[in-house]
């Protein structure tokens, strides 16, 4: 059975402004087991109603302006990084309460 678990690891106190927690997902049955992918976070939106996630990303430079490079993409849906991202704010909500991480088959 393959399985993935959201890891959430509550940020430093000195960490960006809004930004609430780290979280990894983590790998456990079939070809990916064993291992985990990191880079994800969450953060406060700016208008104080709720969090977003960020995904993994990489940054680079274009004629001196900052961009990133997302290493996380959906293939033929955008739902796909929806339900992604809904699982981490559902981990993160499981977190604050308490809980541990959220587990999804």
């Amino acid at each position: 059975m393959n399985t993935i678990i959201v890891k959430i690891l509550k940020s430093e106190h000195h960490s960006a402004p809004g930004k609430l927690a780290d979280a990894e997902i983590h790998f456990s049955g079939g070809e990916l087991d064993g291992l985990k992918l990191v880079g994800f976070a969450v953060w406060q939106k700016r208008d104080g109603n709720g969090q977003n996630v960020s995904f993994p990303s990489r940054p680079f430079t274009v004629h001196g302006e900052r961009r990133s490079f997302s290493l996380l993409r959906w293939i033929a849906k955008r739902n796909a990084q929806d339900r992604l991202e809904n699982l981490v704010l559902q981990a993160y909500a499981d977190h604050a309460r308490g809980s541990s991480g959220s587990e999804t088959h």
